[in-house]
């Protein structure tokens, strides 16, 4: 996700300071190259020792004759983009205010000036977020083209955000934004057939596919709606849903606006009559299945120009006769391009694909996480060749 990005990361005298050895971490697991900038107070929290064992890079304390700030930050500088995290009311304050009384909002007033892109992750007590000063201070900032990513307030405080929700904004700050301005839905996971109070008809799926799309789109600067029975993620608008019937009627909703749709779910193809009560076990049952509506078919239904790529799980193994399966669902449903596995991935990590077109198809083998780089990198293109028509 980062990979060849230079991230000069601010750390301040916020007690989440003892967050950022693993969020350098993740910063290099991702692909990046991390250089740590402390301020004093930030030294009385962690040792720079830590952030340099993390960052694998000598850390920047002071400001000397080398002027490490504009080595960094400045016009040609080291880094690609500029994340303080976190950041204390005290920082962001000065930052609005162009005060560099610190090695790190003398590297931010150098960013700001030089143009180097920045990322802010506020934490401090839940009072010190709601002071009109700081609040005015972050829209300000937020004005001069500053991504901030929000804290998570719970227990009184405003607490830094996730490392994934970091990551994911250093990485949409410092990419291209091939997807800039577009509305992408994706559907992810299973969906559940209630047959009682206790029981549901559901498949495999883990939802990790429809994630990893989500992620990738949102990186390269879309707004992302993820349609799923899953947990809130913080690179998308999740509509919670169970049954196919429910994420068919957000999906459909979703989409009034949508400029892309991924179909990345696995469906639930029948349903069920539900018992009211639950069925008594140790005794002989008959379920009556009836087919539900094919997503794909009813959203091209009700917006014959949106591209939608689809997915198509086989269990064969025979990789012509996944591609044959795919080009019927791509014809009969005037798909984009149709992702077709072999059903034994779901759940794992890695994966092995064929991207199915009307005339080609280009395999794919390795992460879900490069997949979903792959599909959403064929959306920007697809949108920008609609552009290009218009």
């Amino acid at each position: 996700m980062l990979e060849g990005v230079n991230v000069a990361l601010g750390i301040t005298g916020s007690i989440a300071a003892v967050k950022t050895v693993e969020l350098a971490h993740e910063l290099r697991r991702q692909g990046a190259d991390v250089r740590g900038v402390m301020s004093d107070s930030a030294r009385g929290i962690v040792h720079p020792w830590a952030v340099e064992f993390a960052t694998e890079n000598e850390v920047v304390t002071e400001i000397t004759g080398s002027v490490e700030h504009v080595e960094l930050c400045g016009n040609d500088g080291w880094a690609d983009v500029f994340l303080v995290a976190p950041a204390t009311a005290n920082t962001v304050g000065k930052i609005a205010s162009a005060i560099d009384d610190t090695t790190v909002t003398t590297c931010a007033t150098t960013a700001l000036g030089a143009g180097t892109p920045m990322v802010v992750a506020p934490a401090m007590h839940e009072p010190m977020y709601d002071h009109p000063g700081v609040l005015e201070a972050i829209e300000t900032v937020e004005e001069w083209g500053v991504e901030f990513v929000d804290p998570r307030v719970e227990e009184g405080k405003a607490k830094i955000a996730s490392e994934e929700a970091i990551v994911c904004d250093v990485a949409r700050t410092a990419g291209d934004r091939s997807l800039e301005g577009a509305h992408v839905v994706v559907t992810s996971g299973a969906t559940s057939e209630s047959i009682d109070p206790v029981r549901v008809l559901t498949n495999r799926s883990s939802g990790t596919m429809g994630r990893a799309v989500a992620k990738a789109c949102y990186v390269r600067g879309a707004d992302v709606t993820l349609v799923q029975d899953g947990p809130d993620v913080p690179y998308a608008t999740v509509r919670e849903v169970e049954s196919a019937r429910e994420m068919l009627a957000a999906t459909s909703a979703a989409c009034e606006d949508a400029d892309a749709l991924v179909s990345a779910a696995a469906i639930s193809d029948y349903t069920v009559a539900e018992s009211d009560e639950k069925i008594r076990s140790g005794q002989e049952l008959t379920l009556a299945l009836e087919p539900t509506p094919k997503l794909i078919d009813e959203i091209r239904s009700q917006d014959p120009d949106l591209p939608i790529v689809g997915f198509k799980a086989e269990t064969s193994g025979d990789e012509t006769a996944m591609i044959e399966q795919a080009r019927k669902t791509l014809e009969r449903a005037e798909l984009a391009f149709v992702v077709a596995n072999d059903a034994s991935v779901m759940g794992a990590e890695r994966t092995s694909a064929l991207l199915v077109h009307a005339n080609d198809a280009a395999r794919y083998e390795g992460t879900k996480a490069g997949l979903g780089g792959e599909i959403a990198d064929s959306i920007a293109t697809i949108l920008e060749s609609e552009m290009t028509a218009d």
